[in-house]
């Protein structure tokens, strides 16, 4: 038996990158013979087991053969007569089919390394339409990588094309989806993950709320960009320079939704988008089953975002309203989300990308100045019951109009 570096560690250490995992292939082995060694098996599929010391995977040479329709139709055939060859022609992208030695050589039957050298995301073999996951993979490596040059191979982009045509992407569960996707976002340009998806057909088949914002023109003068769904990646870029959360990247990327409920006939304008946008949140949070807390923030920053530009002529009773609908007394961070998600909005323009944010200092120093009245300086002035919650929001509103009648008038970009 033999044991070889597979996968990732092997590609990121190419790249110069820091490798977080390793994982390893075990070629000639049987299970009998690993646990006689110490490892623990956990792999129910096939054989995938954990080093008694580093507790790194090793799984035994396997190879598979579709059974069924989507990612999970698969019979896999692990054996000692399996090889390393075998094992590694059933890997998604040629450079993540290198494998390495103890002793530090490379394997790479699949020419893995001229294609990390050529900046290619290039599919190993035709096999690769037998797992619909991988369209998302490859989205998602595209995202990852695009910092560093790399491009899609025709052939294999035409290959998810036709995956996406073939209907293989309905038997993506919602769960795996959404995994994918949170990898994406967390990645230095999540953009490109979504503009893959598009490209090859998927993005209006699991993000049809995202997909129908192209073709729906916004006005020239705000928008040189014209098109919102080239607006709304524009965004989600801005957002990923601004900010590693992705509870706020994936709020500006569905800020815009509701654009694509406007009728064509009151085109470019969008009046009333973001209240009407919070419905298509919910729905895609729903089919997606996306975490909570990030389905909360994408409704709120549906709705508000649009306020947030215009946050220097607001009224300071509207500002508290504001303040309100965020519950950014019990949740203080919400604030700095919206703040960022707007600024995302605003630069995320043809022309815009270095523009300034003022709105974004005004709407933190009206909270710091609205927060510093507290319940505490209410009761102790006599106020009891509802009557405190009630004293408190007019003290907060004259502490604020107060403030504002301090303020030079700041101009709106």
């Amino acid at each position: 038996m033999k044991s070889y570096l597979v996968g990732g560690a092997v590609r990121d250490t190419l790249l110069d990158l820091p490798v977080s995992e390793r994982d390893w292939v075990v070629v000639g082995a049987t299970p009998g013979q690993m646990l006689a060694l110490g490892y623990q098996q956990v792999g129910r599929d096939f054989p995938v087991f954990l080093h008694p010391e580093s507790k790194e995977e090793y799984a035994l040479a396997r190879t598979e053969r579709k059974s069924g329709n989507g990612y999970t139709g698969f019979i896999c055939h692990a054996a000692p007569d399996v090889t390393l060859e075998a094992d590694l022609l059933r890997r998604d992208l040629t450079i993540n089919a290198i494998a390495q030695t103890a002793e530090g050589e490379l394997v790479d039957p699949y020419h893995g390394r001229y294609d990390l050298q050529q900046r290619l995301l290039r599919h190993v073999s035709p096999a690769f339409q037998e797992d619909p996951l991988r369209v998302l993979r490859v989205a998602r490596f595209a995202a990852r990588f695009a910092h560093l040059g790399f491009h899609i191979a025709e052939e294999t982009l035409a290959l998810m094309q036709f995956m996406t045509h073939e209907g293989e992407l309905a038997f993506l569960t919602p769960e795996r989806v959404w995994k994918e996707t949170e990898k994406a976002l967390a990645t230095r340009s999540p953009h490109v993950y979504f503009q893959v998806l598009r490209d090859c057909g998927a993005l209006a088949v699991l993000f049809p709320e995202i997909d129908n914002l192209y073709g729906v023109p916004a006005p020239a003068q705000w928008h040189p960009e014209i098109d919102s769904g080239v607006h709304t990646l524009m965004t989600l870029m801005i957002a990923a320079r601004l900010t590693p959360e992705i509870d706020v990247r994936f709020a500006t990327l569905c800020h815009d939704v509701g654009k694509a409920l406007t009728p064509p006939a009151l085109w470019p304008r969008h009046h009333g988008h973001g209240p009407a946008g919070v419905k298509l949140v919910e729905q895609l949070c729903q089919r997606l089953r996306v975490p909570n807390a990030l389905r909360d923030l994408a409704k709120l920053v549906a709705e508000y975002h649009d306020l947030a530009h215009t946050v220097t002529v607001l009224q300071p009773k509207t500002l508290m309203k504001l303040f309100d609908a965020l519950d950014v007394w019990r949740k203080p961070e919400r604030l700095e989300k919206l703040v960022l998600t707007s600024e995302a909005d605003a630069r995320g323009r043809t022309s815009f990308e270095e523009s300034p944010y003022p709105q974004g200092n005004y709407l933190r120093e009206a909270f710091t100045i609205a927060s510093a009245v507290t319940s505490g300086e209410v009761v102790a002035d006599g106020f009891q019951g509802i009557g405190v919650r009630d004293e408190l929001h007019r003290r907060r509103i004259a502490a604020l109009t107060a403030w504002k009648a301090q303020k030079i008038p700041a101009s709106t970009p």
